[in-house]
């Protein structure tokens, strides 16, 4: 098994020319091994549960804790908002018109902006959450005109499929993000795409962040 900073290597050697920001998928992992991503230089971290994320953020040195950021890529369960809102630095499963209305209220409620990106179902998965992209260009005005929030961009997770579909789904991805940028006038800096089995067809077309478990990992 190679070292984290080994798969850390090959995997910054990969990505050349392009600059994602890694996201470090720990949800699978202990504290130990985040701590050990953060000593070989990485410092965004993604975790999918709430509850089992707060638990590891609570066991960090504080050095990690305080010079980290903290993503959350996992579906948001309405009832987990009042205990994400202000844990993580950026929110990026944000899948409804709903859950951002229960992201802003909360997030004022305690006095902040929580960052969050929209995640768009774009291959129209039954089994996953996200927008319709129909469905979030008819309610985008609305979403970021509410105070508690900042949208930084969107998200999506493609499935295991085949190349050319891949190619099709994330510049799909990055067509809907221009054009909401363009209709609205609203900057999306992020665009959350690739991970360990797509990565490379991602960043292609647009990714700024790839969010990476098994391939650091393992």
């Amino acid at each position: 098994m190679n070292t984290v900073e080994d798969n850390l290597s090959e995997l910054r050697k990969e990505i050349v020319p392009y600059k994602p920001i890694i996201i470090a998928v720990t949800k699978y992992f202990d504290a130990s091994k985040l701590v050990e991503a953060y000593e070989d230089g990485l410092r965004n971290f993604g975790e999918n549960r709430v509850q089992d994320a707060l638990k590891k953020f609570a066991s960090l040195p504080d050095e990690v804790r305080k010079n980290s950021k903290f993503h959350l890529i996992g579906h948001l369960q309405s009832n987990k908002v009042k205990k994400a809102v202000g844990a993580f630095d950026l929110i990026q499963s944000v899948d409804s018109l709903k859950l951002a209305k229960a992201i802003s209220e909360e997030a004022e409620h305690q006095g902040i902006v929580q960052k969050i990106l929209l995640q768009v179902n774009n291959a129209n998965e039954e089994a996953k959450s996200g927008f319709d992209v129909n469905d979030l260009k008819q309610c985008f005005a609305e979403i970021i005109s509410l105070k508690g929030i900042k949208v930084e961009g969107l998200m999506n997770i493609a499935p295991i499929t085949d190349e050319e579909s891949l190619h099709k789904l994330f510049e799909g991805m990055k067509a809907l993000k221009e054009q909401l940028e363009k209709d609205y006038s609203y900057e999306l800096k992020e665009l959350s795409m690739g991970m360990s089995s797509d990565y490379k067809i991602a960043l292609e077309h647009g990714s700024t962040m790839i969010r990476i478990g098994r391939k650091l990992f393992m």
